[in-house]
């Protein structure tokens, strides 16, 4: 094969604009970039209104159409169809001799209007075989001296790009067996994803010969849905260049299920066409292995929160125990403690050197503990008293401190956990425990000593009461024996003074009859005190016994009206009785009731002037009580004497020069003879406004 014979350099036109030419020249990469600017370069410096640039992939292989200016696509379409059917064509011929030729317009191989001839001026390097053709429409037979500049220059350097390429390493079968020895699929097809070109691996995934079985085609038809579907919309893509993305694929012989990573890099065709470059990448074992590490992952991030949050429960447990919780390792130092546990062995936030200082002892005193614990080789526990310093106040706090070994499933150590107990309460309720003993032994030997004085006081006092009682009964027994005395000679001198008074001795002068009726007087007043104090006497000494008996109240009221006849006409008063309704048979000592009722009636007339006395019985039939209230509109009686009056021997006035007489021994009588009838004596009185005593005494009395 004959080189490319030098053509004659032509004067420069534009030396400004070769050199942007030859500028562009050196900044191409790749053939096809190269021919685009050779073209676009001549249509703009060279008289000529088309140019086209034509290489082959090798010698005596097809040519094509790199680049071109001034071209249809039915010129195109014409020129790849005449030098892909005529392999003898006049332009081959050209290349072979590597001569520049001119054809006249009815010779041209291509004939453009407007044009009378063509040159077809060989490109190649000095002494080797032509690579292409450049095509020149001219309108004569002289070539132009730019085209002739740039076969000269541009030739050589698009010759070392068109063989430098795939095209050009010793052509298409070399190519073939290149791509096919990629392991991963290769594939190039057009924008729309249709296939143009594929390795042997991408042909068994996305081809299959007619053949093949019934699956393997449903295998392969989806592949290439699947993948037309992913280079169709990489190629819509707003971004230029390399992409990447993941495509599932089916393996046509396994039936797995494949994960490919589909690289895809936009091209330019030898057609002039853009075309996609696509690359799958086997991903699968990746993206399981990916998936695996995430699960993974994930469990991972699992068992750390779940290590978490029990680590987070368990600090809440170590701090809800008020006593200090330490976890130590195998050496010594503290893992872990809770709330309390800090207080004694971490440094206050607003401790000064002495707290640093307390802390360091704390720290010093739980290293020698724990010492004791590992020194002794096989003992799982070690107890022991510590004193430990509070790193605020610098109080001591006596701890008993227990420490256990925690070992592993291999029985070797992995930690040390360590319990403190709070002793100072202990000692203090133990110190408070002794003293209070002292205490109640001292309490003790006082009660011993006071009990002991208690019963000598008890034993004077039985003696003096059971003296107080004989005494008693001694001025009882003198009473009753003196009233006796007394009454005897009483009697019969109120006997004889009533017999003279009588005129048993004859008639008495007026002078006379004055003196006994005094004397009758005092004689019957001294017989009054005399009786009542045997009375007194007599209930003091359990000698009036009752004499019960059923008698009506009317009845007895009436008797006891009829007695104090004679002094109700002398006090001239309005004296009424009143009886209620319905008042029953009454079981009790009648003789008593009535004493009481004479005794009231008596002193409701001694001390009422003017104005009336009423008498009244009413019954309770609720509590079965009966009353007899005598109601007078006398001097009445100060509440401050109202409770005085019925004691032994007092009256309201008990002065020498008071008003009224008597021994003040009425109501004493009247109140301890209603107590032996079970009932009592009651007083409503004013000054000014009367009184009224009322005896209240039950209708049958209580058994005792």
């Amino acid at each position: 094969m004959v080189s490319p014979s030098p053509l004659p350099t032509a004067h420069a036109t534009s030396a400004d604009a070769r050199l942007a030419l030859a500028e562009q020249l050196l900044t191409c990469d790749a053939a096809r970039g190269c021919a685009r600017a050779v073209v676009e370069w001549l249509a703009a410096h060279a008289p000529s209104p088309a140019v086209a640039c034509l290489t082959r992939d090798e010698p005596g292989g097809r040519m094509g159409c790199l680049a071109s200016v001034g071209l249809t696509e039915a010129h195109h379409a014409a020129l790849t169809e005449s030098l892909d059917v005529h392999a003898a064509h006049p332009l081959a011929e050209v290349l072979s001799q590597a001569v520049p030729r001119y054809f006249p317009h009815e010779h041209a191989p291509l004939p453009i209007p407007g044009t009378e001839g063509l040159f077809a001026v060989p490109l190649g390097r000095e002494g080797a075989s032509a690579v292409g053709l450049l095509l020149v429409w001219v309108n004569g037979p002289t070539l132009p001296s730019e085209v002739a500049w740039v076969a000269a220059h541009a030739g050589p350097f698009l010759a070392r790009q068109v063989t430098s390429g795939p095209l050009g390493l010793g052509g298409g079968a070399l190519f073939r067996h290149i791509i096919d020895a990629v392991t991963d699929p290769v594939l190039l097809t057009d924008l729309d994803g249709r296939l143009r070109l594929a390795n042997a691996r991408a042909e068994s995934l996305l081809v299959a010969s007619p053949d093949a079985s019934h699956g393997r085609k449903r295998a392969v038809h989806l592949n290439q849905r699947v993948f037309t579907t992913a280079v169709a919309s990489t190629a819509r893509g707003p971004v230029p260049g390399v992409s990447w993305r993941e495509v599932p694929l089916v393996d046509p012989a396994e039936g797995l299920d494949l994960l490919f990573e589909l690289v895809g890099t936009r091209v330019y065709a030898p057609d002039g066409q853009e075309a996609m470059v696509s690359v799958l990448r086997n991903v699968t074992d990746l993206g399981r292995a990916t998936q695996a590490l995430g699960e993974s992952y994930r469990r991972l991030r699992a068992t750390e929160r779940e290590a978490r949050s029990e680590r987070h429960r368990l600090d809440r447990v170590l701090d809800s125990v008020a006593d200090p919780i330490i976890l130590s390792n195998p050496t010594g130092g503290a893992v872990m403690m809770n709330e309390p546990a800090e207080k004694l062995f971490t440094l206050p936030s607003e401790g000064g050197r002495a707290a640093q200082r307390r802390v360091r002892s704390n720290d010093a005193v739980f290293s020698s503990f724990l010492a004791n614990l590992l020194d002794t080789g096989g003992g799982p526990r070690w107890r022991g008293q510590l004193n430990m310093v509070d790193p605020t106040s610098g109080a001591t706090r006596p701890m008993e401190a227990v420490a256990t070994k925690v070992l592993g499933d291999g029985g070797e150590l992995t930690g040390i956990v360590t319990l403190f107990q709070d002793r100072g309460e202990a000692l203090e309720k133990a110190r408070l425990l002794e003293r209070l003993k002292e205490v109640s032994t001292l309490l003790e030997a006082r009660v011993q000593v006071a009990t002991a004085e208690l019963a000598e006081q008890n034993e004077k006092l039985r003696r003096q009461a059971i003296q107080l009682e004989q005494a008693s009964a001694a001025k009882s027994q003198f009473l009753a024996n003196m009233s006796h005395e007394f009454r005897t000679p009483l009697n019969a001198i109120l006997g004889y003074t009533n017999m003279l008074l009588q005129g048993v001795s004859g008639e008495l002068t007026p002078i006379q009859r004055r003196n006994l009726t005094r004397i009758d007087s005092n004689g019957r007043h001294l017989l009054e005190v005399i009786n009542e104090i045997l009375d007194i006497t007599r209930i003091e000494a359990g000698r009036m016994p009752l004499h019960l008996s059923d008698f009506g109240i009317p009845e007895l009221l009436q008797e006891v009206m009829a007695e104090m006849d004679p002094i109700i006409l002398r006090s001239k008063l309005t004296v009424s009785t009143h009886l209620g309704t319905k008042l029953p048979q009454v079981h009790s000592d009648r003789q008593k009731v009535k004493q009481v009722v004479l005794n009231l009636l008596s002193n409701a007339l001694k001390f009422t002037h003017e104005g009336s006395v009423n008498v009244s019985a009413e019954y309770a039939t609720a509590s079965s009580m009966l009353s007899v209230a005598v109601t007078d509109t006398g001097i009445g009686i100060d509440p401050a004497y109202q409770e005085k009056i019925f004691e032994d021997f007092q009256q309201v006035d008990s002065s020498p020069t008071r008003a009224y007489g008597g021994t003040g021994l009425g109501l004493s009588i009247c109140r301890r003879l209603a107590d032996m009838l079970g009932g009592r004596v009651t007083l409503q009185s004013s000054p000014g406004q009367g009184s009224t005593f009322t005896l209240h005494f039950p209708r049958r009395p209580r058994r005792t």
